[in-house]
């Protein structure tokens, strides 16, 4: 088998911790040539990890595509709003690209990169994780097998979890949409993509409707200080007082934060950084609950929502067909399929590592590895163009939030993009 060179472009939490480690497990598959990452405990921690030699690594992803092309493969996990320039550069210099979700908050940058990808004929895939899990993998073939009919409607719940919210979208680095992206984006841009996967035709409309709505200073207990560990008055009866959290069950949380994650590590970092603040007294402005109607080429809808105040991180469906109907909870890794006709109902329990999406983060990569070693002009799973237009769910959805639910007709919304391009 042939080896795959790369070079990771941004070392944190999902670069380092989510694809970079599938070099570690298959050496004889994937082998990192260079590494970017602006912090230097990140950069020593990722030099450690895949045993990379000083001159390998770089403090940003310029120093390395300001180079000739030096690997196979880009893996791109820079943050939201610097995944065009270095994703563009790259395909210029003729790397295939694996680019972590979002593509970017700019729906003209993603049709950019989608157009950009054809032209140097790279592959483009997007970190759609999802898609490559034996869960939907599954769900989408019992879809394929017709074994209920034709789609007529699906429900699809997005439980992030109270304190999921509070860390990533509240406190985080996803937290306020002017420095990351909107939360339907950044977040539910896996459930777009989840829905146009399942469908599998065109979304012709769609409305939605969404607020942050607790995460605000109007919802602060009495005298509480802007960050916890200032002496906080409702400490003992404040679900989010962060030290409670970071030194109790979300521990592994506070690794992605700290490298130090003893208990004098991580109440050093609470004492500093972004996490020891005050959930309603933060710079957020993302929303901690939406919904988005949609309706399909075939006349088919769809109903997706996201709520940050659920005690489960999960995804529920129910998807509504002719003939019968499939009922699931990703949490469970199973779901059931009803036959509205004979009147039976079957389980069907999935196999899925406890570890990255359900597997879907070391699937992603094998399956990228693959395709870039058989190359011939093809699209992968979650190439750009199969993104970008899941992308646009997302961006029509945000657009008609901020606009009271104004419905928004998606080759419209396709079409004005394009012509802003010019």
């Amino acid at each position: 088998m042939e080896k795959i060179t790369a070079v990771l472009l941004g070392a944190g939490d999902r670069g380092a911790r989510a694809y970079a480690p599938y070099a570690v497990h298959y050496p004889h598959e994937l082998e990192f040539v260079a590494v970017a990452e602006a912090d230097p405990e990140r950069r020593e921690a990722i030099v450690q990890a895949q045993g990379l030699q000083p001159e390998q690594t770089f403090a940003s992803w310029e120093d390395i595509l300001s180079q000739p092309k030096m690997a196979d493969i880009a893996i791109i996990c820079t943050q939201d709003r610097m995944h065009y320039a270095p994703t563009m550069k790259a395909l210029e210099l003729g790397y295939h690209v694996l680019l972590e979700k979002p593509m970017s908050p700019d729906p003209k940058e993603c049709v950019e990169m989608e157009l950009a990808a054809k032209k140097h004929n790279r592959m483009l895939t997007i970190c759609h994780v999802l898609r490559y899990t034996t869960y939907w993998s599954a769900v989408k073939r019992v879809i394929q097998e017709g074994r209920i009919g034709k789609i007529v409607s699906i429900q699809l719940n997005e439980n992030v979890g109270n304190m999921h919210m509070s860390h990533s979208f509240v406190r985080g680095n996803w937290n306020n949409s002017d420095t990351s992206s909107p939360m339907i984006l950044a977040k539910s841009c896996h459930d777009m993509d989840l829905l146009a996967y399942l469908m599998d035709e065109p979304c012709v409309r769609l409305t939605s409707f969404g607020s942050l709505m607790h995460f605000n200073e109007h919802n602060a207990p009495e005298g509480a200080p802007a960050r916890c560990l200032d002496g906080c008055p409702a400490e003992a009866a404040c679900q989010y007082y962060a030290p409670n959290y970071y030194l109790g069950e979300g521990r592994g949380w506070a690794r992605k934060f700290t490298l130090d994650d003893s208990r004098e590590g991580v109440l050093e970092a609470l004492r500093t950084n972004d996490y020891g603040r005050c959930v309603y007294r933060s710079d957020n402005n993302v929303v901690d609950h939406q919904v988005v109607n949609m309706e399909f080429a075939s006349g088919a809808t769809a109903m997706f929502s996201m709520c940050g105040f659920t005690r489960d991180n999960t995804r529920i469906i129910q998807i509504m067909g002719t003939k019968g109907e499939i009922r699931g909870n990703m949490e469970h890794n199973e779901f059931s399929v009803y036959d509205l006709i004979t009147k039976e109902e079957s389980t069907i329990r999935v196999s899925a590592p406890a570890d990255g999406h359900g597997g879907g983060d070391r699937e992603i990569v094998r399956n990228f590895l693959r395709d870039v070693r058989n190359y011939n002009g093809q699209e992968g799973l979650s190439s750009a163009s199969a993104s970008v237009r899941s992308h646009l769910m997302a961006f029509a959805a945000e657009e008609s939030r901020l606009n009271h639910g104004e419905p928004i007709n998606l080759d419209d919304y396709y079409n004005a993009i394009v012509a802003g391009r010019d």
